[in-house]
């Protein structure tokens, strides 16, 4: 930004303006400490860049720029250590208002997706992301269990209460709430894991998720865009004459 307050250069420790070639001075020096200090690198992740789709165009014409000069910079060497991610929307990456707009960036980011999903590469430059379904909802509910567990009070306890058994059966259970959409269940999912089964299993040892826990969903725990989903053709109301 061209303008930056002064009470955010100072909680940040900036001192004069800071402009994108400083900041990419920046991240040069702080991987080289990073280094220094005996750590692999920098995991940087730059979430939602579908969201230049929106600004203005001038704007989105210089933001689409500069990631195609941060990837020209990380090939030549500049950023030893620095693994970047950029996360977005198919439509970011194929649409006419997002990557296809810079011919030079969408070339770099080109990856060929006609072939049967099970081959992607790992390697290559664009990962495709599949949809959940529910044996990877009930997968994600194990780990975040066991992650749990790291850190309770009673990790046996949690483990034992909080089977595997039990995470199919509340995949299953919030599916069904949502009306059959696994798509939009994995937030809602471990919401509901952490702060009504996990967080009661650790704190009462005579609590039993099967028998003391009856899972609901109403519609003031879901975002715009999960209502939009879970809506019923039921629920669309109706100006009969």
């Amino acid at each position: 930004q061209k303008a930056v307050a002064a009470a955010a250069r100072r909680t940040a420790g900036v001192r004069g303006d800071l402009d994108h070639f400083a900041a990419l001075g920046f991240l040069q020096g702080l991987l080289l400490i990073l280094r220094d200090c005996g750590h692999p690198g920098l995991l940087l992740v730059l979430d939602e860049t579908e969201t230049l789709q929106r600004v203005r165009g001038d704007v989105r014409e210089k933001g689409l720029n500069a990631l195609r000069q941060l990837l020209d910079e990380i090939d030549t060497g500049r950023f030893p250590g620095l693994f970047l991610v950029l996360t977005g929307t198919p439509a970011f990456f194929d649409g006419q208002q997002g990557v296809q707009r810079l011919p030079a960036l969408a070339q770099r980011l080109a990856t060929d997706f006609t072939t049967d999903a099970r081959f992607d590469s790992p390697r290559a430059v664009q990962l495709r992301l599949p949809g959940f379904d529910h044996d990877r909802l009930r997968e994600l509910g194990r780990k975040i269990r066991d992650l749990y567990a790291v850190g309770a009070r009673h990790p046996q306890r949690v483990v034992d209460v909080v089977d595997d058994d039990y995470l199919g059966v509340l995949a299953r259970a919030l599916v069904g709430e949502l009306g059959g959409h696994v798509g939009v269940a994995p937030r809602i999912f471990l919401r509901k894991l952490v702060a009504d089964v996990l967080d009661r299993v650790d704190e009462y040892a005579e609590f039993d998720p099967r028998k003391h826990y009856q899972l609901t969903v109403t519609t003031h725990e879901l975002v715009d865009d999960e209502k939009r989903v879970v809506t019923s053709a039921d629920d669309v109301p109706l100006n009969l004459p």
